[in-house]
């Protein structure tokens, strides 16, 4: 047994792209999330809370993407 962890990446669900990774902010409590949205039910899927630029930056290490530091 190891005690270091592969981190392996997981693959990106299907049909999304690096391309619909994208981020929302409530209107209400101004949280923000990170996501793939999906064009379709206008939602973000795989949604995970943002508290900084580095979650961000998990994110896409976490789907095997890299992070040019620009999101839509």
């Amino acid at each position: 047994m190891s005690l270091f962890r592969k981190n392996t990446p997981l693959p990106v669900p299907e049909p999304f792209s690096a391309d619909d990774i994208k981020t929302e902010s409530s209107t209400c409590t101004g949280e923000t999330t990170i996501g793939f949205y999906d064009k379709a039910s206008k939602r973000l899927v795989y949604a995970e809370l943002v508290r900084s630029e580095r979650d961000i930056r998990d994110f896409y290490r976490k789907y095997g993407l890299e992070y040019n530091g620009g999101l839509k």
